[in-house]
């Protein structure tokens, strides 16, 4: 079974128990990416930016000025766009707690955007966190499309870890809390094996 070694202060564990207080832990994975993110920037590897999502607010808290009430302006495509070394990538990321990733998880219109995102030369991916094995996987735009054609054919809405590549799994990096450059290299090499 693949485990995920906790080295550093980097880990994902110790960083949601120190920022719980951050509410939903999806917005925690977001902060470890865009930690990371800021971390890349800084070393010059990369220029990758959150999307935000566009909402309207409806109602807002007059003391707080926090917004209580919103709806969505559109569909979101991905969370985060931006260039690795000159190269185009987008990704989503989202977390699972057990072994079964669901696809109602991805939206036919993020599938489609990555898809025409590749066809311009671009890197498209999923970051998925599966909480309860405390590991990060890379799931590359062409290992989702078997699972999503199962889905589209009426076969399972879902795909189980061990059928995933294991060779996907993000390494653990001192001080960089979601190393996804490690598997994105993978990725291009596989890509063009003679570069």
């Amino acid at each position: 079974m693949l485990e995920r070694k906790v080295i550093d202060s980097a880990d994902p564990i110790s960083f949601m128990k120190r920022n719980k207080s951050r509410g939903l832990r999806g917005s925690i994975l977001e902060e470890m990416i865009n930690q990371t993110n800021s971390i890349y920037e800084e070393r010059g590897l990369a220029c990758v930016q959150k999307i935000p999502t566009p909402i309207t607010p409806i109602e807002m808290d007059k003391e707080s000025h926090h917004i209580t009430l919103a709806y969505f302006d559109q569909k979101s495509t991905v969370d985060y766009i931006g260039a690795v070394q000159g190269i185009p990538v987008c990704f989503d990321a989202k977390e699972c707690a057990i072994d079964t990733f669901s696809l109602q998880n991805i939206h036919q219109h993020q599938v489609d955007f990555m898809v025409n995102f590749e066809k311009q030369d671009g890197i498209a991916f999923f970051l998925i966190y599966y909480t309860h094995r405390d590991l990060f996987y890379y799931l590359k735009l062409d290992h989702l499309l078997p699972f999503w054609k199962r889905a589209q054919e009426g076969g399972r809405k879902s795909f189980r870890f061990e059928e995933l590549d294991e060779s996907y799994c993000l390494p653990v990096r001192p001080g960089v809390p979601v190393p996804y450059l490690d598997m994105m290299k993978k990725d291009l090499e596989e890509r063009c094996p003679d570069e």
